[in-house]
């Protein structure tokens, strides 16, 4: 485990023992609670739990490393399964005692399931939920994706994409697509004002927060 620039912790999910993936995924306080609601499966109310949260935010990695360790079973992108399917599944993890992560873009009631039976079961099912990362998070996973591509981003560089990438794991991802094609095609050093020039060009700049003047009480 180790400590994010803005004094969160960054580490791997669960307190069990090491598996080669874990280090896929990256906690801060915008997954935390769903990390913890997953290591504790055994005080679930129920044998199910619906995992929602931003697309390309780990979500179905998560379930996966859950799944490794826990034996449990996944349904990943449940919303465009068959309901039926995902009723006979709820109901067997309640029989065999076996937790069963669904997975989807959104939970009830946002999510409306039609068939009524599988609608009551989904609402009385936890909800582990990833909220859009935070500025730990985002700085970590600048890092390991610079790193993973062979570019030296330096922090104050990193520095600077934080004020000013939207705060999506989409955005996130995307802006150092942009920056990777970048450096390879011009064959330049990453730097703030390359980054600036791409990621103006590609529409994936957002204003920072003004700075508000001192006021006198």
């Amino acid at each position: 485990m180790r400590v994010a620039p803005t004094g969160g912790q960054i580490g791997l999910p669960f307190e069990w023992p090491a598996d080669p993936r874990d280090d896929e995924f990256l906690v801060s306080d915008s997954n935390r609670r769903a990390v913890q609601l997953l290591e504790h499966w055994a005080s679930w109310p129920v044998m199910t739990v619906v995992l929602t949260g931003p697309r390309k935010s780990g979500r179905s990695l998560l379930a996966r490393i859950f799944a490794a360790k826990s034996g449990g079973t996944i349904i990943d992108d449940a919303e465009r399964q068959p309901e039926a399917m995902l009723f006979h599944a709820w109901n067997r993890a309640q029989e065999e005692r076996h937790p069963l992560v669904i997975i989807a873009d959104h939970a009830p009631p946002e999510w409306s399931a039609k068939l009524p039976d599988l609608r009551s079961r989904l609402a009385a099912s936890p909800v582990a939920q990833i909220g859009a990362p935070d500025d730990a998070l985002m700085q970590a996973l600048f890092e390991r994706l610079f790193l993973k591509r062979g570019l030296d981003a330096r922090p104050d560089l990193i520095q600077w994409l934080l004020t000013r990438v939207e705060r999506s794991h989409i955005a996130l991802i995307r802006a150092v697509d942009v920056l990777d094609q970048e450096v390879l095609e011009r064959r330049k050093r990453l730097s703030i004002a390359l980054a600036k020039a791409t990621l103006s060009e590609a529409s994936l700049i957002v204003d920072p927060a003004p700075t508000l003047p001192f006021e006198v009480p």
